[in-house]
């Protein structure tokens, strides 16, 4: 089972580095980019691509590993505070990333008057297919939390039947043995069903970032105009940091073998440079204004949002506000909303930038 889920994500990656070759179309606004292309200086912005390359690597693998190095600090605990308000902070940056930075990306790019108006002008295509994403996302999570639960029980079963029928035997040694070890076997069950919740939440969370960080990463690196590159490298290194930290709050509590973990961090690390890098690959025959590439731009942005709005509600920020140490905290409840509020607004205001 873990050998599928390494090579799943593996697959996956792999698959999306292959986006650029879909989007190489024919040009069909050439006046746009000839006027983007002739107002920047490529010489600056080829330095401002490396200069990308590099600090949104160190930035990501900075921001994803502090989370999981910090959980060997017992203040930086499942249960403690800290780590709440700093799981809130994370869940309002991917909220605010979905909702300030990928879906305003998604509707400009399928409204685009690049794009003819049948059927692109005639449907809101940005809104129902982030809406679809959160559906199928929620159904993932379902599916395979009642698969788990259906498969574990009917391991389970024989042992409850065998337990019931020693009862039956031996009478009164019943009525003292089976409820203890029956609140042991719950606590093992809770705390393994929990494990499992969090991995399918961290490996979703991961295809939803790196499928915007492939698509943002090709747009930077296939970009000639300086000016545009230059305030793009502060935000998406600044952005990369605070995403990382959300994915790694989330693959801490997975509890993932050490091969695992470090095969998410690396991914989640090398999605946008290596998309930078494609982009500026293929700078040449990309032209970000052609249909075929407003289209799969659009459409995979949609699609992330949508992932990313539904898990950081869902999964990230809905569980730990709902969870009985926070709802009987009111200090903490009341710092958990703030430093929501923070994440997202920190977030929101990279927007300007970009």
């Amino acid at each position: 089972m873990k050998t599928k889920e390494h090579s799943f994500i593996s697959s996956l990656f792999i698959c999306l580095l292959y986006l650029p070759v879909l989007v190489t179309a024919e040009c069909s606004c050439e006046n746009e980019v000839l006027s983007k292309d002739t107002a920047g200086n490529k010489t600056k912005a080829l330095k401002y691509k490396f200069v990308a390359i590099s600090s949104i690597l160190m930035a990501g693998a900075v921001g994803v590993s502090l989370p999981i190095m910090a959980k060997k600090i017992p203040t930086f605990g499942p249960q403690n505070n800290i780590f709440f308000l700093i799981k809130a902070f994370a869940g309002g940056v991917i909220l605010a990333t979905a909702f300030v930075h990928i879906l305003p990306d998604a509707y400009q790019s399928l409204t685009s008057p690049c794009l003819s108006e049948k059927p692109w002008g005639g449907f809101p295509f940005t809104g129902f297919l982030a809406m679809v994403s959160a559906i199928l996302t929620m159904m993932m999570d379902t599916f395979a939390t009642s698969f788990y639960k259906s498969s574990h029980f009917d391991k389970a079963l024989p042992v409850n039947g065998d337990e019931e029928m020693l009862g039956e035997n031996e009478g009164n040694v019943h009525v003292h043995t089976h409820p203890t070890h029956g609140h042991a076997h719950g606590s093992a069950e809770s705390s393994h069903h929990l494990m499992t919740t969090q991995r399918i939440i961290s490996q979703v969370l991961e295809v939803g970032i790196v499928v915007h960080s492939v698509i943002i990463g090709v747009a930077l690196g296939a970009s000639q105009n300086a000016k545009t590159i230059k305030p793009l490298v502060a935000a998406l290194t600044f952005h990369q940091f605070f995403e990382g930290m959300g994915l790694g709050g989330c693959i801490s509590q997975a509890k993932f073998k050490s091969r695992a973990i470090a095969m998410m961090l690396v991914i989640f690390s090398l999605t946008t440079p290596m998309g930078i890098a494609l982009g500026m690959g293929i700078s040449k025959i990309y032209n970000e204004n052609s249909p075929k590439a407003l289209v799969v731009e659009g459409i995979f942005d949609s699609l992330s949002a949508g992932i990313l709005i539904y898990m950081s509600l869902v999964d990230l920020l809905g569980v730990d506000f709902m969870n009985p140490l926070m709802q009987t905290n009111l200090k903490l409840l009341l710092g958990s909303n703030l430093s929501l509020l923070l994440g997202a607004a920190s977030m929101s205001l990279l927007a300007k930038w970009s």
